[in-house]
């Protein structure tokens, strides 16, 4: 061995021992032994002697072979319908989320979960690792129930406490550790699901000051049900969901503390003003009833294989999710909206949205404004295709960061301020999709996501109706070009129509956008 090579080897060494102690340092608790038992969906008649069972079942009859369906654009509405099911449900709750925060919204479906459980009911709450950052004591608290579990997906066993110190130990792994669950589902007794864009935290239920997200769920009933809750398995079961004692120990009665500490902070929040809003909002006759009008037609549940964040390199599309919605989907007769709070098209989308537009179809993209959004660097990737989709007659619609609070959104933000978080397509006069992936490359190659595409008119024609509002020029930014080819924005301001010259947004805003396009980061977007 020659002195060059010795040393390469010694410092070889050195790095490994120094990242040995790195991991040693950061790990905390490492994994413990802890049972996983295979989960396995409701016997047919166990889920139809439920009450929520035998309420879809009679709700379907008159259109037997169809599926139910509501929008919840409300965040208030999404929030009580969650808190509604949590009190109905007699055997089962199935929740698979991306993260979960630690807000009033949150506490008061923890304080409830533990109330069913108490009364027998089933809890099995499926959350991504990343969202479960700093939280793994609480939820293993909650897991200590004898009637909760509580897994977490594509796990690291070390720094579990911050932000932080979970990327830097993700480096070593980073080619999978960058791809995740981002799914998210809520399954009460296999008889009634939703799906969409919420996650668990106050911002998604426009409980938050002073900015919320503008969101939307699809509620289901009827025989799309049954593949959804199949899919729950399929990740619930897959070996990257793995129970939180593995990581996080708890004591055997854990729980009975953290259900002493909700309840005290129930009692103590119980008359907040967003608690006494929904009090109020649902008194209210002239409100109606929380669920209007339920939508009958087709519904297809989609969703990724649970396996993908494992997968060697990028998968090919007709693996994805994004795939199969793209050829169930085919060619629109005569229009596409899509709505999507990240939107970065790259060449292959782009091109695919251009042909539609230059064939005749009517093509809308509504997402979010710079100065609007919470990821400015998916911004950046998105400005450099605008051209391409304006030349086309592609129609550019950016919700603003703030609007008039006298203006009836129609989407309950609870604010002046707010961010798109909604991801739907609206396909002709009678097909939509509302799912948890959004219109960029990290939903279609390296996350895993959940959708419904659904055949109704009537709900494709509540979804337009939503997307005209949120477009309106009192609420969004209109993308044009000048003659001479300079983007401008087109809006409202206190009643009159002006055009912005510039790209709304601060200079921190346009400085992530610009080192997005510097960095080519949009394959990872």
């Amino acid at each position: 061995m020659t002195s060059s090579e010795s040393g390469s080897t010694r410092r070889l060494r050195c790095w490994r021992l120094a990242l040995g102690l790195l991991m040693i340092f950061l790990a905390g608790c490492g994994g413990a032994a802890v049972v996983r038992d295979h989960g396995a969906p409701l016997p047919p008649a166990e889920r139809e002697a439920t009450w929520l069972g035998q309420w879809a079942r009679l709700s379907g009859s008159p259109h037997p072979g169809k599926s139910g369906f509501a929008l919840l654009s409300s965040g208030q509405d999404a929030f009580s319908l969650r808190v509604l099911l949590t009190e109905q449900a007699d055997r089962r709750l199935d929740i698979q989320t991306y993260l979960m925060g630690d807000g009033q919204t949150t506490r008061a479906l923890l304080h409830r979960l533990l109330s069913a459980a108490e009364r027998g009911v089933e809890i099995r709450l499926l959350i991504d690792d990343i969202g479960a950052v700093g939280q793994g004591q609480q939820l293993a608290a909650l897991d200590s129930h004898p009637n909760i579990q509580v897994r977490v997906y594509n796990a690291l066993s070390v720094a579990r406490g911050t932000l932080a110190g979970r990327v830097l130990a993700s480096a070593p792994q980073a080619v999978r550790q960058h791809r995740r669950m981002h799914n998210k589902l809520w399954i009460a007794d296999e008889a009634l699901a939703i799906v969409g864009g919420r996650n668990l935290g106050d911002e998604y239920y426009s409980a938050s000051e002073p900015r919320n997200f503008t969101d939307l769920d699809l509620m289901a009933v009827g025989p799309v049900v049954e593949p959804l809750t199949y899919s729950f398995h399929l990740y619930w079961n897959h070996g990257l969901a793995q129970p939180i004692g593995r990581y996080h120990r708890a004591e055997e009665n854990a729980w009975s503390g953290l259900k002493e500490s909700l309840d005290a902070w129930f009692l103590a929040n119980a008359d907040s003003p967003y608690f006494a809003d929904l009090r109020q909002r649902y008194a209210d006759v002239e409100q109606g009833p929380l669920l209007g009008k339920l939508h009958w037609g087709e519904g297809v549940a989609l969703w990724d294989s649970p396996g993908k964040p494992a997968w060697r390199g990028r998968p090919a599309l007709g693996n994805t999710m994004a795939g199969e919605l793209l050829e169930l989907v085919g060619q629109p007769g005569a229009k596409l909206v899509l709505v999507s709070a990240y939107f970065v098209p790259g060449r292959r989308g782009t091109q695919l949205l251009t042909d539609m537009a230059n064939s005749g179809i009517a093509v809308e993209v509504f997402t979010n404004a710079l100065e609007a959004t919470d990821v400015p660097v998916a911004h950046g990737a998105y400005q450099t295709r605008r051209d391409a989709l304006l030349d086309s007659g592609v129609a550019l619609y950016e919700l603003r960061a703030e609007h008039d609070p006298d203006v009836d959104f129609g989407f309950g933000v609870g604010s002046s301020a707010s961010a798109l978080h909604i991801k739907a397509l609206g396909i002709d006069d009678d097909r939509i999709f509302v799912g948890s992936a959004n219109a960029d490359p990290r939903s279609v190659w390296w996350n895993t996501e959940v959708g419904v595409l659904v055949t109704s008119q009537g709900l494709a024609n509540e979804l337009q109706s939503l997307t005209e509002i949120g477009k309106s020029p009192a609420l969004s930014y209109r993308v044009g070009r000048t003659e001479s080819g300079s983007l401008y924005w087109e809006t409202l301001q206190q009643g009159e129509t002006v055009q912005l010259m510039r790209e709304p947004g601060s200079v921190w805003r346009h400085g992530g956008a610009a080192l997005s396009r510097m960095l080519r980061l949009e394959p990872l977007l």
